[in-house]
C-alpha cells in the first residue's frame, strides 16, 4: 500500500516539475514475470523509472539502504520497505546465490523484478559492463528480459546532491524496449560463455536505447579506483 501512497504523491511532483519524457510502456507486460534490466545513473531512477507503468517494480536493492543509523538510516530502511525493495548481500559468493533465490521468488510469484546489471550507481555518464547475474536469473526463471533506460538523470540527480531543476541536457525519464527472447539458451544457467552473451546482449539493447557510450569495464571498478579502494573481482 505504501508504493500507492507514494506514487500518488511524488508523481504529480514528477510531472509538474520535471516534465518526464516516456516511451515503451506498451513493452511491458500487463501480468506474468518478467525482468526490467536497467542502466543505474542516479538515485532518481527509483522513482522516474517506475513512475510511468500501473504496475509495480520490484527492486532487488544493497543491504546497505537498510542498515543505516539515527533518524536519516530509519527514512532510508522505511522508504525502500515501503516502495517494495527486497535487500540482498552484494559480496559475491554465498550472498550472490542468496540474491539468485530471493529473484527466482519474486519471479515465481509472477512479479516485475527490477535490476540494475551495472551492480552499482555509475560512476560517469558511461554505461559499464553488466554482471551476470541477470542472465543466470532470466534463464532459470524463463522469462523475458525488458531492456529499460534511464534518460537525463545522472544530471538530474548527482551523487550526493539534491534534485537540479534547472541546467538539464533534457527532460528526465524512462524508455523501454521490446522484449528480449533467450529461450534458446534455456538450460545452460551454469555456462559461463553463455551467460557472458547474454548479458552483453542486454547491455547493448539497454545501450541502443540510452545512446550511452559503453566501457567494458565493472562500474565498481571504476568508482574504488577513484576513490582509492581495492576493486572485487566479482562477475555476478
Amino acid at each position: 500500500m505504501f508504493w500507492w501512497v507514494v506514487k500518488a504523491i511524488v508523481g504529480p511532483i514528477l510531472t509538474i516539475v520535471w516534465r518526464p519524457k516516456n516511451s515503451g510502456m506498451d513493452n511491458v507486460p500487463e501480468s506474468g514475470p518478467a525482468i526490467l534490466a536497467s542502466n543505474h545513473l542516479s538515485f532518481a531512477d527509483h522513482f522516474f523509472g517506475p513512475w510511468p507503468l500501473r504496475r509495480r517494480i520490484v527492486f532487488l536493492g544493497k543491504r546497505d539502504y537498510f542498515t543505516g543509523k539515527g533518524i536519516k538510516g530509519f527514512l532510508t530502511k522505511s522508504f525502500f520497505s515501503g516502495v517494495g525493495v527486497i535487500p540482498i548481500d552484494r559480496t559475491g559468493g554465498k550472498a550472490s546465490e542468496e540474491a539468485l533465490s530471493t529473484g527466482l521468488r519474486v519471479l515465481g510469484e509472477g512479479k516485475l523484478l527490477g535490476i540494475y546489471p551495472e551492480g552499482t550507481r555509475v560512476p560517469d555518464n558511461r554505461l559499464f559492463k553488466g554482471k551476470t547475474g541477470v542472465a543466470r536469473l532470466a534463464l532459470q526463471a524463463k522469462v523475458p528480459v525488458i531492456p529499460m533506460a534511464m534518460i537525463n538523470t545522472f544530471e538530474l540527480m548527482p551523487s550526493g546532491q539534491m534534485p537540479k531543476v534547472f541546467g538539464l541536457p533534457g527532460r528526465p525519464g524512462v524508455r523501454f524496449g521490446e522484449p528480449l527472447d533467450f529461450s534458446r539458451y534455456y538450460g545452460r544457467e551454469d555456462d559461463r560463455e553463455v551467460l557472458r552473451t547474454v548479458t552483453d546482449q542486454i547491455m547493448k539493447a539497454i545501450g541502443a536505447l540510452s545512446g550511452q557510450e559503453y566501457c567494458d569495464r565493472y562500474a565498481a571498478d571504476v568508482r574504488a579506483e577513484l576513490t582509492g579502494r581495492a576493486p572485487k573481482d566479482d562477475d555476478e
